[in-house]
């Protein structure tokens, strides 16, 4: 176990997982002296875990970001479980993405949107501008071409970003934060999914009680059966949990 940026690391499998204790916590170390860091940010569930235990391609992608956080209840409690004194509370990357977004409104920091289906993401910068005066100094949706991706690196560096989030789904949206990364160094790139179709209704998350209970999943599965065999992949990790292998 070591500490970065004050916060306690936790290995879990080949993972070093940042341990904060809340959401404040988060903050915190994300806003050192009121400053944003650089870097990725990647949220770390079981799933994950799983994925890159299994490509090598992917687990180099996930390992050389910077703040690699617990996401799930499952990386969660098995923290707990292999060091009983941690202190770690799950960070819902959707949450942690509204956080960040209301305290850069709060701090004036430069904000640019990746990701997404058009109408989706100019919703979401409607949203954020009402809700937190988020200083948004520009957007693209996901569905670009791949020989426009270096002119939207080129962009994304141009509109002086602080703060990049990228709505495209693993492993794509790891790559192009690893890409974007090598033009525009000066800014924390966070990946966030399906975060920006929440956060402006398109999809429905598990209500706060499910939340609360670390059944977040079970609602998914209930909602929308056909993730089933995602689902049963994790079995793999519940043995390791039960058998010490974490």
């Amino acid at each position: 176990m070591k500490t970065t940026l004050m916060v306690p690391e936790y290995r879990i499998r080949h993972l070093n997982i940042l341990g904060w204790r809340n959401m404040a916590h988060a903050l915190e170390a994300l806003w050192p002296d009121g400053v944003l860091c650089k870097g990725t940010l990647i949220a770390i569930n079981a799933e994950k875990v799983l994925v890159t235990e299994d490509d090598t391609a992917i687990r180099e992608l996930v390992d050389r970001a910077e703040y690699k956080y617990a996401d799930g209840i499952s990386v969660v409690r098995a923290i707990r479980k292999k060091y009983p004194q941690a202190q770690v509370s799950r960070v819902a990357g959707a949450d942690l993405w509204e956080a960040m977004m209301e305290k850069a409104g709060s701090t004036g920091a430069a904000v640019f949107l990746l990701g997404g289906k058009p109408e989706v993401l100019q919703e979401t910068a409607n949203k954020l501008k009402a809700c937190w005066n988020v200083n948004i100094v520009g957007m693209q949706d996901g569905y670009f071409k791949p020989e426009m991706q270096q002119a939207v690196f080129e962009r994304i560096k141009h509109s002086g970003a602080e703060f990049v989030t990228v709505a495209m789904g693993s492993p794509r949206q790891e790559k192009v934060m690893r890409d974007c990364q090598r033009v525009h160094p000066d800014a924390l790139y966070m990946g966030v999914g399906g975060t920006y179709d929440v956060f402006t209704g398109h999809v429905k998350r598990a209500p706060r009680f499910w939340q609360n209970l670390g059944l977040e999943w079970l609602y998914r599965l209930l909602s929308q059966p056909s993730r089933l065999g995602r689902q049963l992949r994790l079995v793999r990790f519940l043995r390791w949990y039960y058998s010490g292998q974490l």
